[in-house]
């Protein structure tokens, strides 16, 4: 299972079944404005702040879910949509 969290504000998205499924929202959410949702962080200084997604991997036969890995980053704030460096690469594991 892979989930795009917010880890500036420790918010969990959907469930996606594949990596590609996963990217392909992210990609989605780097198309949305950063002051229109769900891209508004939803701390009383948004517009100072922003959100950073990541992908990560849970294994979820055994319960609770276990971490497997955490994929790049991709924030989005007023300042524009910044991918991390790494992402493409750690992406095509």
């Amino acid at each position: 299972m892979f989930v795009i969290e917010d880890e500036r504000h420790a918010e969990s998205g959907a469930g996606f079944r594949s990596l590609d499924a996963a990217i392909h929202e992210l990609r989605r959410l780097a198309s949305v404005p950063w002051d229109q949702k769900p891209n508004q962080a939803p701390c009383r200084n948004w517009r100072r702040c922003g959100r950073r997604y990541e992908v990560v991997e849970y294994d979820t036969i055994v319960t609770p879910w276990t971490e497997v890995r955490r994929l790049g980053r991709l924030s989005i704030s007023s300042a524009g949509v910044e991918w991390a460096a790494e992402f493409e690469r750690e992406a095509s594991l």
